[in-house]
């Protein structure tokens, strides 16, 4: 029987993309190795672009919008 506080929760059991994460921080981002060790992993969510508000999506009146505009031949 699972514990209360597991409750409802999903696992995730990929492995941390640590190689992504090394390229973004070293390799795009340009960051010194001191620098990026350092950082909180908030702080580099924010610098990769985590807090960046995200538009919404296209809802089902705007999808039949566009498929009335954009038919398929």
């Amino acid at each position: 029987m699972r514990a209360a506080a597991d409750a409802g929760q999903a696992h995730d059991t990929r492995p941390f993309p640590w190689g992504q994460v090394i390229h973004a921080g070293l390799s795009l981002l340009r960051l010194s190795p001191t620098v990026f060790w350092t950082l909180t992993p908030v702080e580099f969510f924010a610098m990769t672009g985590g807090m960046r508000p995200q538009r919404g999506g296209v809802d089902r009146g705007g999808l039949e919008g566009l498929m009335r505009l954009f038919p398929d031949g």
